[in-house]
């Protein structure tokens, strides 16, 4: 409808300033065409429209958009329209031409023009033309999108004539992105549309599949043969691709085929054509079953009085003798082949990135397991102790970094601090729970679950008393928020990677201890053998203490990058205990090694589960600890399991 209009508008983009000059100004304008204006109708509106693309400028955007808004109103004196905003017991008005103050006036001098729906959408599709090359990039890009809700022809030459003058980079490739879609769905030729469908095949992105997905669209039809003038896009088998009644009820809706009669219409058949106390030649009195209904019935439909009852073989044959198909809305068959090789392309495409994010998702998970699990494999593989109140020393981690940020309000200087002060406090609690219960229990498996349960309980309840039972913020810095997004299927929190970051550095850390210095020696020498080590004079009572410190600590420090996305509450470290377990398990106890390759199996596994049942997340750990189960089954001793005497413990 708008097509002549926004051609005009397209050209007045390239128009010189001296054919400018000869146009009238706005208000000119309004007052030639002041009863279309005051009064717009779907039939008049184009013509005002018109005019005001002659006009051009700013003030014309302005004028439209406050029109739409019903913020335009008319003078009854002379008849002149102005912006009014309410001043005290009248409106203060503007010039629209102008822009400047054009006095005051009584509200019963005024009327508000009033626009209804269709007006107003034909104003915003002209409305939308003009944006398109407004300063302020918002507007401009307002403006793509309201051509993305509802695009049409009469948008394309505007769209093409806005992207030379462009100055965002990212603006114009979505210009030229979406000019491609309405030249696919749009294009004067069949060559221009298929030109730009291949154009199209290069794209991942969601509007384009959109796009495609329109010119792809069909309608269901049947047909006593398939139509040769149709573009099809496939023929439908009843009882294969479709249900046979699903198919008959086709039929009917045709007109092909005549409905079924269900027992309440052959019973309304039946009242409606009683005489002399009977129906059908069958008195009233017998009507009671089935059989005497149906006699009755054939008997009417005999004499003509109702339709023939449609019987299984009649359905089937109806079924049989008619072809059911889908047919392109499309009818230019180059133009949807064209569509369907690109879009199979692009899914192509999709599902590599798909299976990208997917690792990226499971690597961002992995590193948080390893995070978690790390102080567990090195207390668990050098003591033997199973410490249940691992999850609580990563929520004392996370506390610390929340009391520090209450402390130093700059989320970055807080960070540095929280890291290093939730290891120094979780590595002095841990320190203080061997001394003070774990060393006792040394080759008693039972007594230290137990106990390590019991402190585990204790401490949450500790950290409800201190801080209550709601979720305390531990807010990440601004350089953390945001994402690293690929493209529209593949993307990565910023903080997600920051985490994973912060494990390849513990990583490094704990392999260069364990490795490179003499406590990492003495570690790996009560971990094989305790009472070698202790006769070669190491202390095995100390190396466990620290060891036991080492791990708390590491665990405090996992709290403070897990509270940045997850909520810091008194069970958070619950959540975390048995995916830390079966990570040290699944991956060999006490190894460094073993442990990342436990954290990657079950991060790839978890995602995995997810990504093929998105809507049930409890059954993806289900059948994660089924597998582990499983594993377990056939590799006991982990992935990566440990070598030499220590194996044999």
């Amino acid at each position: 409808m708008l097509r002549a209009l926004l051609t005009c508008l397209a050209l007045l983009f390239c128009a010189t300033s001296p054919a400018r000059a000869q146009t009238p100004d706005l208000q000119t304008v309004l007052q030639t065409y002041a009863a279309e204006v005051a009064d717009p109708g779907r039939q008049t509106v184009d013509t005002v429209l018109g005019a005001l693309v002659d006009v051009g400028g700013p003030e014309v955007q302005t004028f439209l958009e406050r029109w739409a808004d019903r913020g335009v109103y008319q003078r009854a004196g002379d008849g002149r329209f102005f912006y009014a905003t309410e001043a005290g017991d009248g409106y203060a008005l503007t010039d629209p031409a102008t822009g400047t103050d054009a006095g005051t006036a009584s509200r019963a001098e005024m009327t508000q023009i009033r626009p209804n729906g269709g007006v107003r959408r034909v104003i915003a599709s002209a409305l939308v033309q003009f944006q398109l090359s407004d300063p302020d990039p918002a507007r401009r890009i307002a403006a793509l999108d309201a051509i993305a809700r509802s695009p049409s022809e009469d948008q394309l030459g505007p769209l093409r004539a806005s992207i030379e003058d462009e100055p965002d980079d990212d603006i114009r490739a979505r210009k030229q992105r979406q000019s491609g879609m309405l030249a696919a769905s749009f294009g004067a030729t069949p060559e221009i549309r298929i030109e730009a469908i291949e154009a199209l095949s290069d794209e991942i992105a969601v509007d384009v599949r959109a796009a495609l997905n329109q010119i792809l669209t069909t309608r269901p039809g049947v047909a006593a043969t398939l139509p040769q003038d149709a573009n099809i896009a496939r023929t439908l088998t009843p009882g294969e691709d479709m249900t046979e009644a699903a198919a008959y009820a086709q039929l009917v809706e045709a007109g092909l085929a005549q409905p079924v009669q269900g027992r309440d219409a052959i019973k309304a058949a039946l009242t409606a054509n009683i005489t002399e106390g009977s129906a059908g030649g069958v008195p009233l009195g017998q009507l009671g079953s089935e059989a005497a209904r149906a006699r009755a019935y054939e008997a009417l439909a005999a004499a003509g009085s109702v339709p023939p009852l449609v019987t299984e073989a009649d359905r089937q044959a109806a079924l049989a003798s008619h072809v059911f198909y889908e047919e392109y809305a499309e009818p230019d068959p180059a133009i949807t082949a064209a569509a369907r090789a690109a879009l199979d392309e692009i899914e192509t495409r999709v599902l590599l990135w798909q299976g990208l994010d997917l690792g990226l998702d499971s690597l961002s998970l992995a590193s948080i397991y390893f995070l978690a699990a790390i102080g567990l494999a090195i207390t668990f593989g050098v003591m033997g102790v199973i410490n249940m109140a691992h999850g609580e020393f990563i929520m004392m981690g996370a506390y610390t970094g929340f009391v520090v940020q209450q402390v130093i309000p700059d989320y970055t200087l807080s960070l540095v601090v929280a890291l290093p002060l939730a290891f120094l406090v979780t590595f002095g609690a841990g320190v203080a729970m061997e001394r003070l219960v774990i060393r006792w229990l040394y080759k008693r498996p039972l007594e230290t679950l137990l106990a390590t349960f019991g402190i585990s309980i204790a401490l949450q309840q500790l950290a409800k008393n201190i801080f209550g039972t709601q979720a305390r913020p531990l807010t990440s810095p601004a350089w953390l928020d945001g994402a690293w997004i690929l493209n529209d299927v593949a993307g990565i929190a910023n903080i997600r990677i920051a985490i994973f970051v912060l494990a390849l550095v513990f990583l490094a850390l704990i392999l260069f201890i364990l490795k490179r210095t003499r406590i990492g020696l003495e570690v790996r020498a009560v971990t094989q053998n305790p009472g070698m080590a202790a006769s070669m004079g190491i202390n095995p009572d100390r190396i466990n203490m620290l060891t036991f410190g080492l791990g708390s600590g590491i665990a405090g420090i996992a709290g403070v990058a897990i509270g940045l996305y997850a909520q810091v509450t008194s069970e958070m470290g619950a959540s975390y205990i048995v995916q830390s377990f079966m990570t040290v398990v699944v991956g060999g106890v006490g190894n460094v090694w073993g442990t990342l390759a436990g954290a990657a199996l079950i991060g790839v596994l978890q995602k995995g589960i997810e990504w093929v049942n998105p809507s049930n997340t409890l059954a993806a750990q289900t059948y994660m600890i089924l597998f582990i189960i499983l594993f377990i089954q056939f590799r006991p001793k982990g992935i990566v399991a440990l070598k030499g005497r220590a194996a044999g413990d």
